[in-house]
């Protein structure tokens, strides 16, 4: 997914030792859905563990890169989801149309 860094915590580390990185990343890319192009747009929590939390530290807000992750609730007492980064890629240039 490409998406913009929108906001962001400061690294922290778990109760294990872990270094820990939370990220808000909002998604904007045209879609076509029954035929018809529509505008998509949408921000998700993401976090980043481990050597790969301390290589995202450097991001920016407002810098424009390319996660890969899967999907999982926060906790297992919380239903919200939230996108865990298994790697990235800062985007040379901003692709608006997101998904490539």
């Amino acid at each position: 997914m490409s998406a913009t860094v929108t906001a962001r915590e400061v690294l922290r580390h778990t109760p294990a030792g872990i270094p820990a990185l939370s990220l808000e990343l909002t998604h904007q890319s045209t879609q076509v859905e029954a035929n018809v192009p529509r505008l998509v747009q949408a921000t998700i929590e993401a976090v980043a563990l481990g050597a790969l939390a301390q290589r995202m530290d450097r991001l920016q807000v407002g810098q424009a890169i390319r996660v890969t992750g899967f999907l999982a609730n926060r906790s297992r007492r919380s239903s919200r989801v939230v996108l865990h980064v298994n790697e990235f890629e800062i985007e040379q240039e901003e692709h608006p149309h997101g998904i490539r």
